[in-house]
C-alpha cells in the first residue's frame, strides 16, 4: 500500500510517519520511506542523527539516473529530457518494487535500522538556497512522484510518504498517487482547515481519506474535531512519554511505547490494509495520465520541446500483475 501523512505545519505528521513505520516494521513488513517534506525531519524521527540525516541522498540530485533507469526500453520516450515528473510508464518501461535492488535504490535510499527490523529511506533532499528564485519546491518532488507513477507494490508492502506541509501536495497529481492518505489534525481551528481543502480533493478523485486528531488531551478535543470532520477521524493521539523522548533523542526500544499509541497505530495500519480491497489499477493509470497531459498543455511540451502526449500508451494499465514482467532483476 501507498501511504501518506499530510497536515499543516506542526501538527505532527512527520512524528506520527515515523510510528507508523516503526509499527509497521515491527509487524515485519516491508517498507519504504519517503521525506517529501520541505523540511527534512523523517529521518532524525526515524533515529538518524544530524550527520546520518545531511548524508541521506536527495532524489532530485539523482533525477537524471532515476528518468534513465525508468525508461527503459519504451519507444515512446524518445529521450531521458523528455521526462517529466508526471510521465507515465507503458510496455518497455522499468517499474520499481518495495523488495527489490535496482540502481534507483541504490543511488537514492539508504537502509536504516530500526528496533524490529530495516527499512530503505529515501529523501527528497532540502531546500536549498540555489534554489531560490529558480525553482519552485514542487520541482524537488518530481522524483518522488516519477518513482511512485513507476512503482507496484502488493499486499504486506508498505510505501509511507511524509508529504510537505499544508496544501501544497495540490500543485501536482502526487496526492493521487496514494491508497490512503492519513491526515494529521491537531483539535484546534487552524488544526482542521487543511483537512477540509483535502476532502475536496480526495472526493473528486476518490482518494481515501482518514483523519487523525493528534495533540487530544480529553474528551473535549475529541468532540471538537468530530464535529469538525465527523466519520473521517479515524483515531485520536494523546500525549505520549516516548515521543518526549525520542525528540531529546533518547527513545526506549519501540515495544515500550504506550499501549494506547500501539493500538492507535494498528488502527491506522488496518485502515490502510482495508483500503487494498479498494484498489482500481485502471482509474490509477487513468488519473496518472490526466495529470501528465495536464502538465504537458500548460508548460511540459514548452519546456521539453515535444509532444509529451505521445509518450502516454493507451494500452498500458498498471498492476500488480505487471509484478513477475517487468524489467530484469537486478543484483542485490
Amino acid at each position: 500500500m501507498k501511504i501518506a501523512f499530510v497536515g499543516k505545519g506542526g501538527s505532527g505528521k512527520t512524528t506520527l510517519s515515523s510510528l507508523f513505520i516503526r509499527h509497521l516494521t515491527a509487524n515485519e513488513a516491508a517498507v519504504v520511506a519517503v521525506d517529501a517534506d520541505i523540511n527534512q525531519h523523517l529521518g532524525a524521527a526515524l533515529g538518524l542523527d544530524e550527520e546520518e540525516a545531511a548524508a541521506l541522498p536527495a532524489m532530485g540530485a539523482h533525477l537524471p539516473l532515476i528518468k534513465e533507469y525508468l525508461r527503459g526500453t519504451n519507444p515512446r520516450i524518445t529521450s531521458t529530457e523528455t521526462m517529466i515528473k508526471t510521465t507515465p510508464p507503458g510496455h518497455g518501461s522499468r517499474l520499481l518494487r518495495v523488495r527489490e535492488a535496482n540502481p534507483v535504490y541504490e543511488a537514492c535510499a539508504r537502509r536504516v535500522v530500526l528496533d524490529d527490523g530495516d527499512i530503505r529511506l529515501m529523501a527528497t533532499g532540502p531546500f536549498t538556497e540555489s534554489d531560490l528564485g529558480v525553482a519552485c519546491y514542487h520541482s524537488k518532488v518530481g522524483a518522488v512522484e516519477l518513482c511512485l507513477n513507476h512503482l507496484v507494490d502488493g499486499v504486506d508492502e508498505y510505501v509511507v510518504v511524509d508529504m510537505t506541509a499544508g496544501s501544497d501536495s495540490f500543485a501536482s497529481g502526487m496526492f493521487t498517487r496514494f491508497d490512503m492518505t492519513f491526515l494529521v489534525a491537531e483539535p484546534t481551528r487552524k488544526g482542521v482547515s487543511v483537512y477540509r481543502q483535502y476532502k475536496e480533493y480526495a472526493r473528486d478523485y476518490g482518494v481515501g481519506l482518514m483523519v487523525v486528531g493528534n495533540k487530544v488531551q480529553g474528551q473535549d478535543d475529541v468532540d471538537f474535531l468530530r464535529a469538525e470532520v465527523g466519520d473521517d477521524l479515524l483515531v485520536t493521539v494523546g500525549h505520549s512519554d516516548w515521543v518526549r523522548a525520542m525528540e531529546k533523542g533518547r527513545p526506549p526500544r519501540f515495544e515500550l511505547l504506550e499501549a494506547d499509541n500501539r493500538l492507535a497505530l494498528q488502527t491506522l495500519q488496518d485502515a490502510a490494509d482495508d483500503s487494498y480491497g479498494n484498489r482500481d489499477w485502471e482509474r490509477y493509470t487513468r488519473q496518472m495520465v490526466h495529470f501528465h497531459l495536464k502538465n504537458a498543455e500548460s508548460w511540459g511540451n514548452a519546456k521539453t520541446g515535444a509532444d509529451l502526449a505521445a509518450q502516454v500508451d493507451p494500452a498500458f494499465v498498471l498492476s500488480e500483475g505487471l509484478i513477475a514482467e517487468v524489467s530484469e532483476p537486478q543484483p542485490a
